[in-house]
């Protein structure tokens, strides 16, 4: 039986504070940080997925995320990389906990604990290594979704490290991931954690004045297939996915971007 006290919070919550945004004022370290190098002017929400009614983005220092009450896990989580990100001086510790800024209450440790899934990250841990703030914020439940082990510690880690790779040849990377819950495998825990059937990751190539899209859908399981066998356009992955990726963009920005895909552009 679903926990009724986040139930009824459900529906309060999402009547109430349904267009409610959250900020957070980054410490005086952290603004001064690598970051201040980047393009901090961009408007990170001009980047964004469509947000539907009843939804709202929750800003954490260096990562922002919609989350699903419904599936108990972020519906997507955006990004942005840049090469002096990587390699890092942090390690990770593993500090996996609940997220304070999802009001509704996030999914917690006793949702995974004995359930045979893996706590796989959207955002990559290893993504955050650059600070010490952002690799522990990569931790919250909110950034968790229930994967099979052999495709957290397979498939889905090879993308992750591919994309490292092609972020150390780029000026940077925005990147979207999350869970398909079109098809759900099981349940698990109190809060009745959705095992999504699948995953996607879209992401936008910066390079010397140029920009190039590639996207991704793979299955929850074990595969040993190349990952260029996943490869999508952003128009096909919208229709697959049900979300509208760049819907702030013009016709021309989405067309140029979205349409197709020249896999011979990637390094593979």
């Amino acid at each position: 039986m679903r926990n009724t006290r986040k139930s009824i919070f459900k529906v309060v919550f999402f009547v109430g504070v349904a267009t409610l945004t959250f900020s957070f004022v980054p410490s005086f370290e952290e603004q001064h940080s690598v970051s201040d190098i980047h393009n901090t002017c961009i408007d990170d929400s001009l980047y964004y997925p469509k947000i539907d009614s009843g939804e709202y983005v929750i800003h954490h220092q260096y990562y922002d995320l919609v989350y699903d009450e419904l599936h108990e896990q972020a519906k997507w989580v955006f990004y942005k990389l840049y090469p002096s990100y990587l390699n890092g001086p942090y390690k990770r510790r593993n500090d996996f906990r609940a997220d304070p800024k999802v009001i509704s209450n996030s999914a917690n440790h006793s949702d995974y604990r004995g359930s045979g899934y893996d706590r796989g990250h959207l955002m990559p841990a290893a993504d955050m290594t650059w600070s010490e703030v952002a690799l522990s914020e990569s931790f919250y439940y909110s950034n968790m979704s229930p994967q099979h082990p052999s495709f957290n510690r397979g498939v889905w880690k090879r993308l992750e490290s591919k994309v490292r790779s092609w972020c150390m040849e780029s000026d940077s990377l925005f990147i979207i991931t999350g869970p398909v819950v079109n098809t759900i495998f099981d349940v698990i825990g109190q809060n009745r954690v959705a095992v999504p059937g699948a995953y996607f990751k879209v992401i936008i190539r910066f390079k010397q004045n140029k920009k190039e899209g590639i996207a991704f859908l793979l299955p929850n399981t074990s595969s040993k297939e190349t990952l260029e066998s996943y490869v999508y356009s952003i128009d096909s992955l919208e229709h697959v996915v049900g979300i509208d990726f760049f819907h702030h963009k013009n016709e021309e920005w989405q067309r140029g971007l979205e349409s197709s895909i020249t896999k011979a552009m990637w390094d593979w």
